[in-house]
């Protein structure tokens, strides 16, 4: 019954705020008077901004994705890539070219294909810089309480989650670990909401 009288209710709002328009998904789809004359004000930067996470062996072992989700949904991004796989030596190489030359090398690879990584997309205002400073400090014991690594995370090699380090860095990642149609450009209900008037 309460599921019922939510639904009726967001028809209600979506009805009230939106006409008969199905498409909701920019801020001139509201009226104008809720608008109070700021249509055009905002100066937001770039809110399609996107970075990559993934969720390494250790966290999936650990039956972590869940809460590890959930943190960057609270947080009002919004997820538009998500899957799960074994990773290839191939790909992890590409990802990984930076620390080729190291010795610890080939235990990242062993490591990495040991088991299933969930990756993931989500896009946002400053999402890069904020899921880093969500993700915290490489190394957990560094890592702040709050941060996926710091409440989760055990040594530097188990540290549950990859984040992208920068803007550039991400749409490299993405492009390594996702095809095109895999990405889904979607509008969120709340999207007005979040990104709000400066």
């Amino acid at each position: 019954m309460i599921i019922l009288q939510r639904c009726a209710l967001k028809g209600l709002l979506q009805r009230f705020y939106f006409g008969t328009q199905t498409a909701y998904s920019s801020v001139s789809a509201f009226p104008s008077a809720l608008l109070d004359g700021h249509r055009s004000k905002s100066t937001v930067p770039d809110v399609a901004e996107r970075t990559l996470i993934a969720v390494k062996p250790d966290g999936v072992q650990r039956r972590l994705v869940g809460q590890i989700i959930q943190r960057f949904e609270r947080r009002g991004f919004k997820l538009v890539g998500l899957k799960m796989l074994k990773v290839s030596e191939e790909l992890l190489s590409q990802h990984y070219s930076h620390l080729k030359m190291k010795s610890f090398f080939p235990s990242v690879l062993q490591y990495m294909t040991s088991a299933p990584v969930v990756v993931m997309v989500w896009e946002g205002y400053n999402v890069v810089q904020t899921c880093r400073a969500m993700v915290g400090h490489t190394n957990p014991a560094e890592a702040q309480a709050g941060t996926v690594r710091g409440d989760f995370g055990i040594h530097v090699s188990r540290n549950v989650v990859h984040a992208s380090d920068s803007l550039e860095g991400a749409q490299k990642e993405i492009q390594l670990w996702f095809q095109g149609q895999e990405l889904l450009n979607w509008e969120s209900f709340d999207h007005n909401i979040t990104i709000g008037e400066e």
